[in-house]
């Protein structure tokens, strides 16, 4: 199948504006041409007529009718008009002489007509062409003049040029009109279209001037968005692998550093033990952090299968509160367990679930210091499940509350001033309570700390107790 070059859009509206531009001048044409050719033709019909009432009273002058019809048709040659005379003698019936067209023009009831005295207005068809006719009565019979319509309208060889230069003229304004108006849609465009470029190849300090019509301009503010949504990802990026590359880079710092120094021999005997715990927890704490950011990998490309199945959410929160209350004990924490009581059912699937909760938890436990209470909170909201956790910690400010679940988005403003885990355990909840079907929300906590809101749309209508 052939394919045709594409053309640029000024091209294609140039084109169109031309083309209208011809289409215009030719309809203007035509439609004037006519409207002239009508009007001539009314203006002929009534000069004709006039010239007919002017020979009527020609014909009347003197005593002798004959003669005056004479006078009229000598007075009508000069005007290209045909002439011809009814005469109607004492007892006999009319007869008509004269030039051939006009003789021609008028039936025998026509000629008896005027004769009788009632004045004729004809248009006839005539050899291809329209014949215009006046007739009127005179004392001596009548009189029958005929004009061609052709020879009465034609419009002369300069008025047709004048005409045609002034529609050729019309037409080139219309084209150079659509010309401009096309180059001027055009270059907003080519400006976003240049501006997209640049995006693809890595350039974001682009800035497309948002002018011209709406279209346009929306289409040069979607381009200026585009880059500083880009250049807004990419710094969040940048930031983030710093802050992973800084994370994996403690671990591995000191599992390296141990390993050299039990290759070289320097550790003494009673101190291998404690250095083996060492590595062991530093060990440990890499594979959290690669667990994670394969966890959030995964969740961002959807790879995580969801298994629903109808849960429990009361039961959920009990089992969980069973597990984090012993861990909250050993570090001195006091855990809270706020469940309701009778089923809250929900359609989640239960393991992915557990995890959000338990990412929730532990992020708590590990800003709370001892003896400030960790709650676990279960309970229903009309149709709408809530499990929120909440912590007596140092809590969130209202500017960390929009960022709280961006990724290393807390650790790395809280570097070095509080304890930060990998920064990535709330992007995972966050992603997995919305392939749940739910929310989060971070807020502050009546504790003093921060609050961790998940909803979750109720299976079928909650028993209330």
């Amino acid at each position: 199948m052939t394919s045709w070059p594409r053309t640029s859009l000024a091209v294609r509206m140039s084109l169109l504006a031309v083309a209208i531009a011809v289409l215009t001048s030719l309809v203007a044409a035509v439609i004037s041409i006519n409207l002239l050719q009508q009007a001539s033709e009314e203006t002929a019909r009534g000069a004709l007529a006039a010239i007919a009432d002017e020979a009527q009273a020609t014909a009347a002058v003197g005593a002798n009718p004959e003669a005056g019809q004479t006078r009229a048709r000598k007075a009508l040659q000069s005007l290209n008009i045909q002439i011809a005379v009814i005469r109607t003698p004492p007892g006999g019936a009319p007869n008509v002489t004269g030039d051939a067209l006009a003789r021609r023009a008028l039936t025998d009831a026509q000629v008896r007509d005027v004769a009788g005295g009632s004045p004729l207005t004809l248009r006839l068809p005539r050899d291809g062409s329209t014949l215009l006719v006046e007739a009127r009565p005179t004392d001596a019979g009548g009189l029958v003049l005929a004009q061609r319509r052709s020879d009465a309208i034609a419009l002369g060889g300069q008025a047709l040029t004048q005409l045609t230069w002034l529609l050729v003229v019309a037409g080139l304004v219309a084209a150079a009109l659509g010309l401009l108006v096309a180059w001027r849609l055009s270059l907003p465009l080519k400006r976003a279209a240049d501006a997209a470029a640049a995006l693809a190849r890595g350039v974001r300090d682009v800035a497309v001037p948002e002018g011209g019509p709406r279209e346009v301009a929306a289409v040069a503010s979607a381009v200026n968005q585009l880059a500083t949504a880009l250049s807004h990802s990419e710094a969040r990026q940048r930031e983030f692998l710093l802050s992973v590359s800084h994370d994996l880079r403690t671990p591995l710092t000191a599992i390296t550093g141990y390993g050299e120094s039990l290759a070289d021999g320097v550790i003494p005997p009673d101190r291998l033990a404690g250095v083996g715990t060492v590595i062991g927890e530093e060990a440990r704490r890499l594979e959290r952090m690669v667990t994670d950011l394969l966890d959030l990998a995964r969740l961002d490309a959807a790879e995580v299968s969801m298994h629903p199945v109808l849960v429990d959410l009361v039961d959920l929160g009990q089992i969980a509160a069973r597990v984090w209350g012993q861990r909250c004990a050993a570090e001195g924490v006091a855990f809270m367990a706020e469940t309701r009581l009778g089923p809250l059912p929900v359609h989640v699937d239960p393991q992915r679930l557990r995890q959000a909760v338990d990412g929730l938890l532990e992020n708590a436990l590990r800003m709370t210091p001892r003896g400030a209470p960790v709650v676990l909170a279960v309970r229903a909201e009309g149709m709408v499940a809530v499990l929120e956790v909440r912590d007596g910690g140092p809590g969130l400010t209202d500017d960390d509350l929009s960022v709280a679940f961006e990724r290393s988005a807390l650790s790395t403003r809280y570097r070095g001033q509080r304890q930060v885990g990998t920064g990535l355990g709330l992007a995972i909840v966050e992603r997995i309570v919305v392939r749940l079907g739910g929310v989060v929300e971070a807020g502050h906590a009546p504790e003093g700390g921060a609050r961790f809101t998940i909803r979750l749309p109720v299976t079928s209508p909650a028993t209330t107790t």
